[in-house]
């Protein structure tokens, strides 16, 4: 009988569709309840757990209620309960506590379901001493402890437990400074390593840096900005890759936000998702969007404004993804990733798409989720 801890985040995620850029501290929690954001990690908990629900040989071990045993029993478990909370007003420190606890139970697998913070929350908490496995359900997740997406979290947590994974490799804990990159400042830093079952095909690398070469960078964005269509409203995701198009056209823009472009004007920068609903209408659209360096994702990291919603209204035909090929070749042959919380559309999005690597230059590239 194995024993596989559950620890959740229950806010984690929630400042990224209302434009906030992560959700570290009480305050911005606060401003994104008012905001209208409403939490997500508990559902993403549940695609994981599902993935090895029907296994006899497990024992949950969690957290109560919104940090665990909730979701636990959705997916059909009878879970062993430690610690408390307080409901609605959970912290870092129940985070830390809890996993403190559960190491001292013995547990086999710990899972967890969070962002940046919350890796952070678990290595202060029991660094290397016990295998994890994070559920992506941040804003920012830099770190290299999480799969590439909930589903992915749960078919390596069933390697684990049918024996097929039994080795483990020490990966890196990554965060970065909310109110920097508020500013428009990215600023990693390297807390630690936990260690993760060996499972690469269902765990995303840490993110690279953001450079790519600059003839290249100047062509994607000419290639854009030249065949821009009159009133079609472009959406311009995060990233250096596409704050070139904005800074062609000499337009104010966002680095880690989402701007709103109509006939080479600005209609919005730093847009929520709210507000980018609301923008869009019944308007014709298309999204302009990057990979993720060294990762490969383009929709679910620092982009959830452009939700499963917005991804629907534009669609599949209308989104753009431009990369250098370094940051292709960067990538090891993997697929570029989606994970937008919405599995259908993961799956309707899965496929090959044309990217946009230079001017009138392109290569197929797959993508899975």
């Amino acid at each position: 009988m194995k024993k596989i801890a559950l620890i959740i985040n229950p806010v984690a995620g929630m400042g990224g569709r209302v434009g906030l850029k992560g959700s570290d501290g009480q305050e911005i929690q606060k401003k994104a309840r008012s905001l209208g954001a409403a939490p997500e990690a508990q559902n993403r908990a549940l695609l994981a757990l599902k993935e090895f629900s029907s296994i006899n040989s497990v024992e949950i071990w969690t957290a109560p209620g919104e940090m665990g045993e909730t979701c636990a029993k959705k997916a059909g478990f009878s879970p062993r309960v430690i610690g408390s909370i307080k409901e609605g007003h959970t912290r870092a420190a129940d985070t830390i506590n809890i996993a403190k606890e559960l190491q001292e139970a013995g547990v086999d697998l710990l899972l967890f379901a969070g962002g940046d913070g919350t890796a952070r929350n678990i290595y202060d908490a029991i660094g290397s001493n016990v295998p994890v496995l994070g559920i992506p359900a941040g804003v920012k997740i830099h770190s290299a402890v999480y799969a590439i997406n909930p589903r992915s979290a749960g078919k390596a947590a069933l390697r684990f437990l049918t024996g097929k994974s039994t080795t483990f490799r020490e990966f890196e804990v990554m965060d970065i400074d909310e109110d920097l990159y508020r500013e428009g400042r990215v600023q990693a830093k390297l807390y630690g390593y936990l260690k993760i079952p060996e499972s690469r095909h269902y765990i995303q690398n840490v993110k690279s840096g953001g450079y790519s070469e600059k003839e290249a960078v100047t062509g994607m964005a000419a290639e854009i900005t030249e065949n821009m269509e009159e009133n079609i409203l472009y959406i311009i995701g995060p990233g250096t890759t596409t704050r070139s198009v904005m800074e062609r056209l000499g337009l104010p823009n966002t680095l880690i936000g989402v701007d709103a472009v109509r006939n080479k004007q600005v209609v919005a920068n730093d847009v929520s998702e709210k507000q980018l609903f609301s923008i869009l209408g019944n308007n014709k659209a298309k999204i302009v969007i990057t990979a993720i360096g060294g990762q490969g994702h383009i929709f679910g990291r620092g982009n959830q404004q452009i939700s499963p919603r917005i991804i629907r209204s534009v669609g599949k035909e209308n989104i753009m993804v431009i990369a250098s090929k370094d940051k292709l070749i960067s990538l090891n042959q993997s697929p570029l990733l989606v994970d937008t919380g919405d599995v259908d559309l993961d799956r309707e999005l899965s496929g090959y798409t044309r990217v946009i690597t230079g001017f009138e230059d392109y290569v197929p590239c797959r993508i899975s989720y």
